[in-house]
């Protein structure tokens, strides 16, 4: 068993395994732990054993009662620090790095036609983000929708708090700027046609009666209206953008 020190690069790359599965999922016989493992050279319990020491910084499972390891390095507590905030350069960063591992150009992943040169930098590195924030607010909503509880993936969507196109670089990215919705309710959360408080409860909107009405309205909306969303394992929605929501989407939105 190895018994050098981890590198910068190889943290980077657990961290970006941290984000994308459930925390309470990760074994030494997860797939995606055995598959990194390989990938760097370390076996899937060490890997297993770095996500239990990031699992130590985060505030969210200790405000569930889930508590990482206790045996954190310093390099650990600076990967965690650096990047816990800067999602835009984690997302892109470890990326490429598991690109380069794997001996494979980030920009070819997915070929994008009729681009080149910097238009092509810039459209693959938003693809890359965008697919870092889809697996984390899934994986964090343990790959259920927060209002209804429907658990399959295909129409689960990771929606956007305050809007990707009124988000900085950081905001686009991050995590806890999501909520793991199925397609409909991500739609009507989109327009302002319902909306998260800062303290987690569903508001539907009296508008939407203008759209559907009678027994459509409860059955999809009405019944879940001044009810409390599950609880993500991780990344829990922040205040700042709820309250962006609530005070410039909700009952706003462009259907109006």
């Amino acid at each position: 068993m190895r018994k050098n020190l981890w590198t910068r690069e190889e943290e980077i790359i657990v961290f970006n395994l941290y984000c994308k599965i459930p925390f309470q999922r990760s074994s030494k016989d997860n797939p995606e732990v055995i598959r990194i493992a390989k990938l760097i050279g370390r076996s899937p319990s060490a890997v297993n054993m770095k996500i239990g020491n990031f699992g130590s910084f985060d505030e969210t499972l200790k405000q569930r009662g889930i508590v990482g390891l206790m045996n954190a390095s310093k390099l650990d507590e600076q990967i965690w620090n650096e990047f816990n905030g800067d999602w835009d350069r984690l997302a892109f960063e470890s990326e490429q790095l598991i690109a380069d591992l794997q001996k494979k150009d980030i920009e070819n992943t997915e070929p994008i036609a009729s681009l080149s040169g910097y238009d092509k930098i810039i459209t693959t590195k938003q693809r890359v983000n965008q697919n870092f924030f889809r697996q984390s607010v899934l994986s964090a909503y343990r790959n259920t929708c927060c209002i209804t509880g429907l658990n399959n993936s295909q129409l689960l969507i990771a929606s956007h708090i305050k809007p990707w196109s009124k988000s900085n670089n950081s905001e686009k990215t991050n995590p806890s700027n999501g909520l793991c919705l199925n397609a409909l309710h991500d739609k009507a959360f989109d327009v302002g046609l319902i909306t998260v408080t800062p303290d987690y409860k569903i508001h539907v909107s009296k508008l939407i009666k203008d759209i559907y009405n009678g027994e459509t309205v409860e059955k999809f909306f009405g019944c879940y209206d001044n009810t409390k969303i599950m609880a993500p394992e991780k990344f829990a929605p922040a205040k700042e953008f709820l309250i962006y929501h609530n005070d410039l989407i909700f009952e706003r939105g462009n259907y109006l």
